[in-house]
C-alpha cells in the first residue's frame, strides 16, 4: 500500500501522549517518524508499568524508529542538528521554554532548516498566566469544561480514557499536515502551536455554542437527553445502548420491539419534546422491560425493527464482533523481542485499501546503528 505521507521525515521529541500521538498519526499515514529519546530511560511512558515497553508506551508509538541522544553533549547535539537539516517536521511537547534551553527552539531549528514544520504542543499555550503550569489529561478536560460533561454529580469520579491527550495529538497532526500542504506552495515551513486547553475547548465546541447562542450551561445529561440516548441492562447482566435521535420511525420500531404499541398514547411519550422532558420516566419503563430478555434477544429484535443500537461491549467483545472482524480492525506485527504484537489499525482507508501494515513500537535506541552512527562518522570525517 502506498502511504500518502511517504517521503516525509519527522523528528519527534515527544513524551507521554500528546507528542507521541501526533507522531503516530503521521506515521500511520506513511511518514518516517524518528523518535528521539534520552539514553538509558527514553520516553517516561516506557517504564510506566515496569520495563521499557509498557502498554501505555506501545499505544502511541507504533510505526516509528527510535534513537537515543543527549542534547547536552556536543557530539549528540551535532547529530541532532544534522537530523533537523534533513527533516520535514519536528514535534515536541515540552513545557514552554524547555525546548529553547535544550537548543531545540523553533527559531534555531527553523534557522537550520527553513523548510521545517516545527510543532510545539503545550498544556496551556506558549504564553499567558497559566503557560508554565503542568498539564495532564484530567487538568485539560477540567479547564476546557469538558470534564463537567462526563462526571455524574451523584458519583463524582473521573472516568474514561485520556481524551484530551489523544485529541491534542490529533489536532497537532492536523496542523502539521496543513503546514506541509502550504509548504508545497511556498517552500517555507511554519511554526505550529497547539495546547491541550485550546484543543479541548474546540473539541467541546457544542457546549460552547449552546452557551454563546442560548446562554445554556450544559451538564452531563444535557446531550443524552436531547439525543435520547439510553444504556440498559438486560436479563443476562449484559448492557445495550440505544440512540433514538429525532426520526419517529426509530421510536415506532422500539415500540414494536418492546411489544408496547400503546407507548405513544401516554401523553408523556407522545412526541419528542415529551420524551425529552420525561426521560427519567422513560428510562424506568425501558429498564424494567429490558431486564426481561437477554442482550442477544434484544439485539435481534432491535435490528429487525431498524432501531439504532449496539451491545455495550468490553474491549474483548468488541474485537469478536463480526463487523469488527470484517473491517480487519485488529492487525499485528512481529514483536521486537519475539512473538506477535497486536494493535488496532488506522481508521483511514484510501481508494478502498485498508492500512493493514504496521510495525511494532521500537525498543529504546533500536535504530542507533542505522541512523545515529552513520551521522557520527560523517561528522568526524567532515
Amino acid at each position: 500500500m502506498q502511504k500518502v505521507l511517504s517521503g516525509i521525515k519527522v523528528l519527534e521529541q515527544g513524551t507521554f501522549i500528546t507528542g507521541p500521538a501526533a507522531g503516530m498519526f503521521l506515521a500511520d499515514l506513511g511518514a518516517e517518524v524518528i523518535k528521539v529519546e534520552q539514553p538509558g530511560s527514553g520516553d517516561p511512558f516506557r517504564a510506566f508499568r515496569g520495563g521499557l515497553y509498557s502498554p501505555h508506551f506501545q499505544t502511541y508509538n507504533r510505526n516509528k524508529r527510535s534513537i537515543t541522544l543527549n542534547p547536552k553533549l556536543p557530539d549528540d547535539a551535532a547529530v541532532f542538528d544534522e537530523l533537523v537539516k534533513d527533516s520535514d517536521v519536528y514535534i515536541q511537547n515540552f513545557r514552554p521554554g524547555a525546548a529553547e534551553r535544550l537548543g531545540a527552539g523553533a527559531a534555531r531549528l527553523r534557522g537550520l532548516n527553513p523548510r521545517l514544520v516545527y510543532c510545539a504542543i503545550s498544556g496551556f499555550g506558549q504564553t499567558g498566566p497559566a503557560a508554565g503550569r503542568p498539564a495532564y489529561d484530567t487538568v485539560a478536560q477540567a479547564a476546557s469544561a469538558f470534564l463537567k460533561l462526563l462526571v455524574n454529580p451523584a458519583n463524582p469520579r473521573v472516568v474514561g480514557p485520556a481524551v484530551a491527550d489523544a485529541m491534542t495529538g490529533f489536532y497537532a497532526a492536523y496542523g502539521v499536515m496543513g503546514a506541509l500542504v502550504e509548504r508545497g506552495r511556498t517552500g517555507v515551513g511554519r511554526t505550529v502551536e497547539v495546547s491541550m486547553l485550546e484543543a479541548m475547548c474546540h473539541f467541546n465546541l457544542d457546549a460552547f455554542t449552546h452557551y454563546f447562542s442560548e446562554n445554556e450551561i450544559m451538564g452531563p445529561f444535557s446531550r443524552p437527553s436531547v439525543s435520547q440516548s439510553y444504556v440498559l441492562e438486560c436479563a443476562d447482566g449484559l448492557w445495550i445502548a440505544l440512540h433514538m435521535s429525532s426520526p419517529e420511525k426509530f421510536w415506532q420500531g422500539l415500540a414494536n420491539a418492546i411489544e408496547r404499541p400503546d407507548l405513544f398514547q401516554d401523553p408523556r411519550f407522545a412526541n419528542r419534546e415529551g420524551r425529552i422532558a420525561h426521560q427519567t420516566e422513560m428510562i424506568a419503563l425501558l429498564d424494567g422491560l429490558f431486564r426481561q430478555r437477554t442482550r442477544a434477544d434484544w439485539c435481534a429484535r432491535l435490528e429487525a425493527e431498524d432501531v439504532p443500537h449496539a451491545p455495550m461491549y468490553d474491549t474483548r467483545e468488541a474485537m469478536e464482533d463480526p463487523q469488527a472482524r470484517h473491517l480487519q480492525l485488529e492487525v499485528s506485527a512481529p514483536h521486537p523481542e519475539g512473538g506477535e504484537w497486536r494493535t488496532i489499525r488506522s481508521p483511514v482507508s484510501f481508494d478502498g485499501e485498508r492500512p493493514l501494515d504496521v510495525t511494532a513500537p521500537p525498543m529504546l535506541g533500536a535504530d542507533n546503528d542505522s541512523i545515529v552512527e552513520p551521522l557520527r562518522r560523517r561528522l568526524r570525517e567532515a
